[in-house]
């Protein structure tokens, strides 16, 4: 990460105009829906464990009201705590007095990146605090030294490697659906599954490369159908390293609900359909019942952009 010289370390004292009793400065990040893609960036023996993830529009927040005690470390928790403390050592900065606040909508330990977009949302507020640019190259290096993360740190779908924290190719905005989606029981360890990952990975390379090559070719050309196919293939191939209980079930009533379709988080415990439109209340209705019957709560939310 770069240095911060000149007028910026002259603005760390809270001396600076913004810097006023009772202001309070928030950062917002969107949380997602498992992955569209989780797999090889290419075939070969030594393979980067890639995504694309999913967002949604369910989001975590971070607060700073400045006031006269002492600041506290970020409520999210350590890894919050962490991304500010690295943060003001980036820049040289000190905390003005004041007391955090958070909240999020999104569900811990299921793929929702929930602990990444909670850093995310306290980086975005310490930049507004601040008055500072919001640098995704900042975020990416103090990402780097907390957790292997999603690409929730960009306004757009993005082919990512996650451990190596690099952004391999912007996918843009111009995908989205409507999802109808449950969370099977449990928790998956992501690092305690990497090894068995790489293992699947370098076993199907070749049926993982199709389908990233389908999926990019879906994005380029802006086709919904045609990426939905290709997150159908990635769920499909995850099957077989770290299945979901209902998948089969989905997949084989898929063409009843008119979806065109499934995603998972593939290290996490949700799985859903994907629309190309608002589903309708009687469709709603339809795919409670049929999500019930599988015993689950049906959720909804608009995924992607578009």
């Amino acid at each position: 990460m770069r240095a911060v010289h000149g007028d910026l370390e002259d603005r760390v004292g809270g001396t600076e105009e913004g810097f006023v009793t009772g202001r309070t400065v928030s950062g917002v990040c969107h949380g997602t829906l498992g992955e569209l893609y989780q797999g090889p960036l290419r075939a070969g023996t030594e393979p980067d464990i890639a995504i694309v993830s999913f967002p949604v529009d369910r989001h975590s927040w971070a607060h700073f009201t400045q006031d006269t005690g002492p600041p506290g470390p970020p409520p999210a928790g350590a890894k919050s705590a962490s991304a500010a403390r690295l943060f003001l050592e980036h820049f040289g900065l000190t905390l003005p007095p004041g007391r955090w606040s958070a909240h999020s909508d999104l569900r811990v330990g299921v793929g929702m990146a929930s602990s990444t977009a909670d850093v995310v949302a306290t980086l975005r507020c310490l930049f507004r605090l601040f008055a500072l640019p919001y640098d995704t190259d900042v975020v990416l290096g103090i990402l780097a030294a907390i957790e292997r993360a999603d690409s929730v740190f960009l306004d757009e779908f993005a082919l990512y490697l996650s451990g190596r924290h690099r952004v391999v190719q912007r996918l843009g905005t111009d995908i989205g659906f409507h999802t109808a989606y449950v969370t099977e029981p449990g928790t998956v360890d992501t690092a305690a599954v990497t090894g068995l990952l790489l293992a699947h990975y370098r076993r199907h390379g070749e049926e993982y490369e199709r389908c990233l090559t389908d999926l990019l070719k879906g994005f380029a050309s802006g086709d919904p159908a045609a990426v939905a196919r290709a997150a159908t293939a990635s769920a499909t191939l995850s099957q077989s390293v770290l299945p979901k209980a209902t998948f089969d079930s989905m997949l084989a009533h898929q063409e009843r609900f008119g979806a065109d379709g499934v995603f998972v988080a593939h290290t996490g415990c949700l799985i859903g359909y994907l629309f190309p439109g608002r589903p309708s209340t009687d469709l709603k209705s339809d795919l409670s019942a049929f999500f019930h019957s599988l015993g689950h709560q049906c959720s909804f939310a608009r995924g992607g952009y578009g």
